[in-house]
């Protein structure tokens, strides 16, 4: 890893995090597969480049500040209305109003670079959960960069999948991306 050792500040100047919804149910094909950007976000990276387990992640979203940035399948494109909808069901779900950010906070790093183990607590509507994100580094010239990936089940963190009328649901499990690219 080139990457410089310290403390690093993280968030969409330099990042991004997105998640991926799925949906099942009777009404699928009614429904449409999601690609979600958080737009409001910032932690801190406490990064030691010479031993990565001794390196410290902190990251706090803005549960509120949900982007649509791509939705497939579905019988029509999505609408703005459509968005409407999802964003004020995103706020019911996750209790935006009561728990207005998702928290992660690093417990520890496993592996080498490449590839790396990044294990911590991630809170969600104010219920906190063990999780563990696959990351991958790759060095350039003149920074390196951190994809993160793993996959949560909303319902670990007391969140009840969207559902309407329950032939159209979102399905439990959700696919979380983050990419860092911090200086060489």
């Amino acid at each position: 890893m080139t990457v410089k050792s310290g403390s690093h500040s993280i968030g969409p100047e330099n990042g991004r995090v997105t998640f991926n919804t799925y949906v099942g149910g009777m009404g699928s094909k009614l429904g449409h597969d999601l690609v979600i950007e958080a737009t409001r976000w910032r932690g801190t990276v406490n990064l030691d480049a010479g031993n990565p387990a001794a390196t410290r992640i902190d990251a706090t979203i803005d549960a509120r500040s949900w982007n649509i940035i791509q939705a497939q399948g579905g019988v029509k494109p999505l609408s703005g209305g459509d968005r409407d909808e999802i964003a004020k069901n995103s706020d019911k779900t996750l209790n935006t109003g009561k728990f207005p950010e998702i928290t992660f906070t690093s417990t520890g790093v496993q592996g080498a670079a490449p590839n790396l183990k990044l294990q911590g607590n991630l809170t969600i509507s104010g219920q906190s959960q063990p999780v563990t994100l696959d990351v991958r580094v790759q060095d350039g010239p003149s920074e390196t960069k951190f994809t993160a990936t793993g996959r949560i089940a909303q319902t670990a963190f007391g969140v009840k999948p969207y559902s309407k009328l329950g032939a159209l649901k979102v399905k439990d499990e959700i696919d979380v991306q983050i990419e860092v690219t911090l200086p060489a």
